[in-house]
């Protein structure tokens, strides 16, 4: 939703106080821009998975025994973490999953245990309801 003009005015206003009081900081705030931390954090997270291949592949090529299994594992696990990196960043820069939950859905209570909702369920089946 748009600002009113008075807002507008309002915030106007503040953002001309804040660069009187303190430039160097507002020029740093009003520059930065969430998403390049964001993106930031993908390309860190794609080369930590390019590590972990390179890591996995490695691994798979030495015939040092067990060296060769804890290089294995390691590569995948840091290719999982980057992964889980990448996508939580994605998200969060792409704003997903920061929606309300759908007020179409009943909500059960939260002290409902397995046996009231299995009461519950029984009862609606004895009464025809199900």
């Amino acid at each position: 939703m748009p600002l009113s003009e008075h807002e507008q005015r309002m915030l106007e206003q503040i953002e001309q106080a804040l660069y009187a009081e303190d430039p160097k900081f507002a020029h740093a705030v009003r520059s930065t821009n969430p998403q390049v931390h964001y993106k930031r954090r993908i390309v860190k997270a794609a080369l930590g998975f390019v590590v972990g291949v390179s890591a996995l592949m490695a691994g798979l090529v030495i015939n040092a025994g067990t060296v060769t299994i804890a290089v294995s594992v390691t590569g995948f696990l840091l290719m999982v973490a980057c992964c889980v990196w990448a996508l939580t960043s994605w998200k969060r820069m792409a704003g997903i999953g920061n929606e309300p939950a759908r007020r179409g859905r009943q909500a059960r209570p939260a002290k409902a245990g397995f046996m009231e909702r299995m009461e519950e369920r029984w009862r609606r089946r004895t009464e025809g309801d199900d």
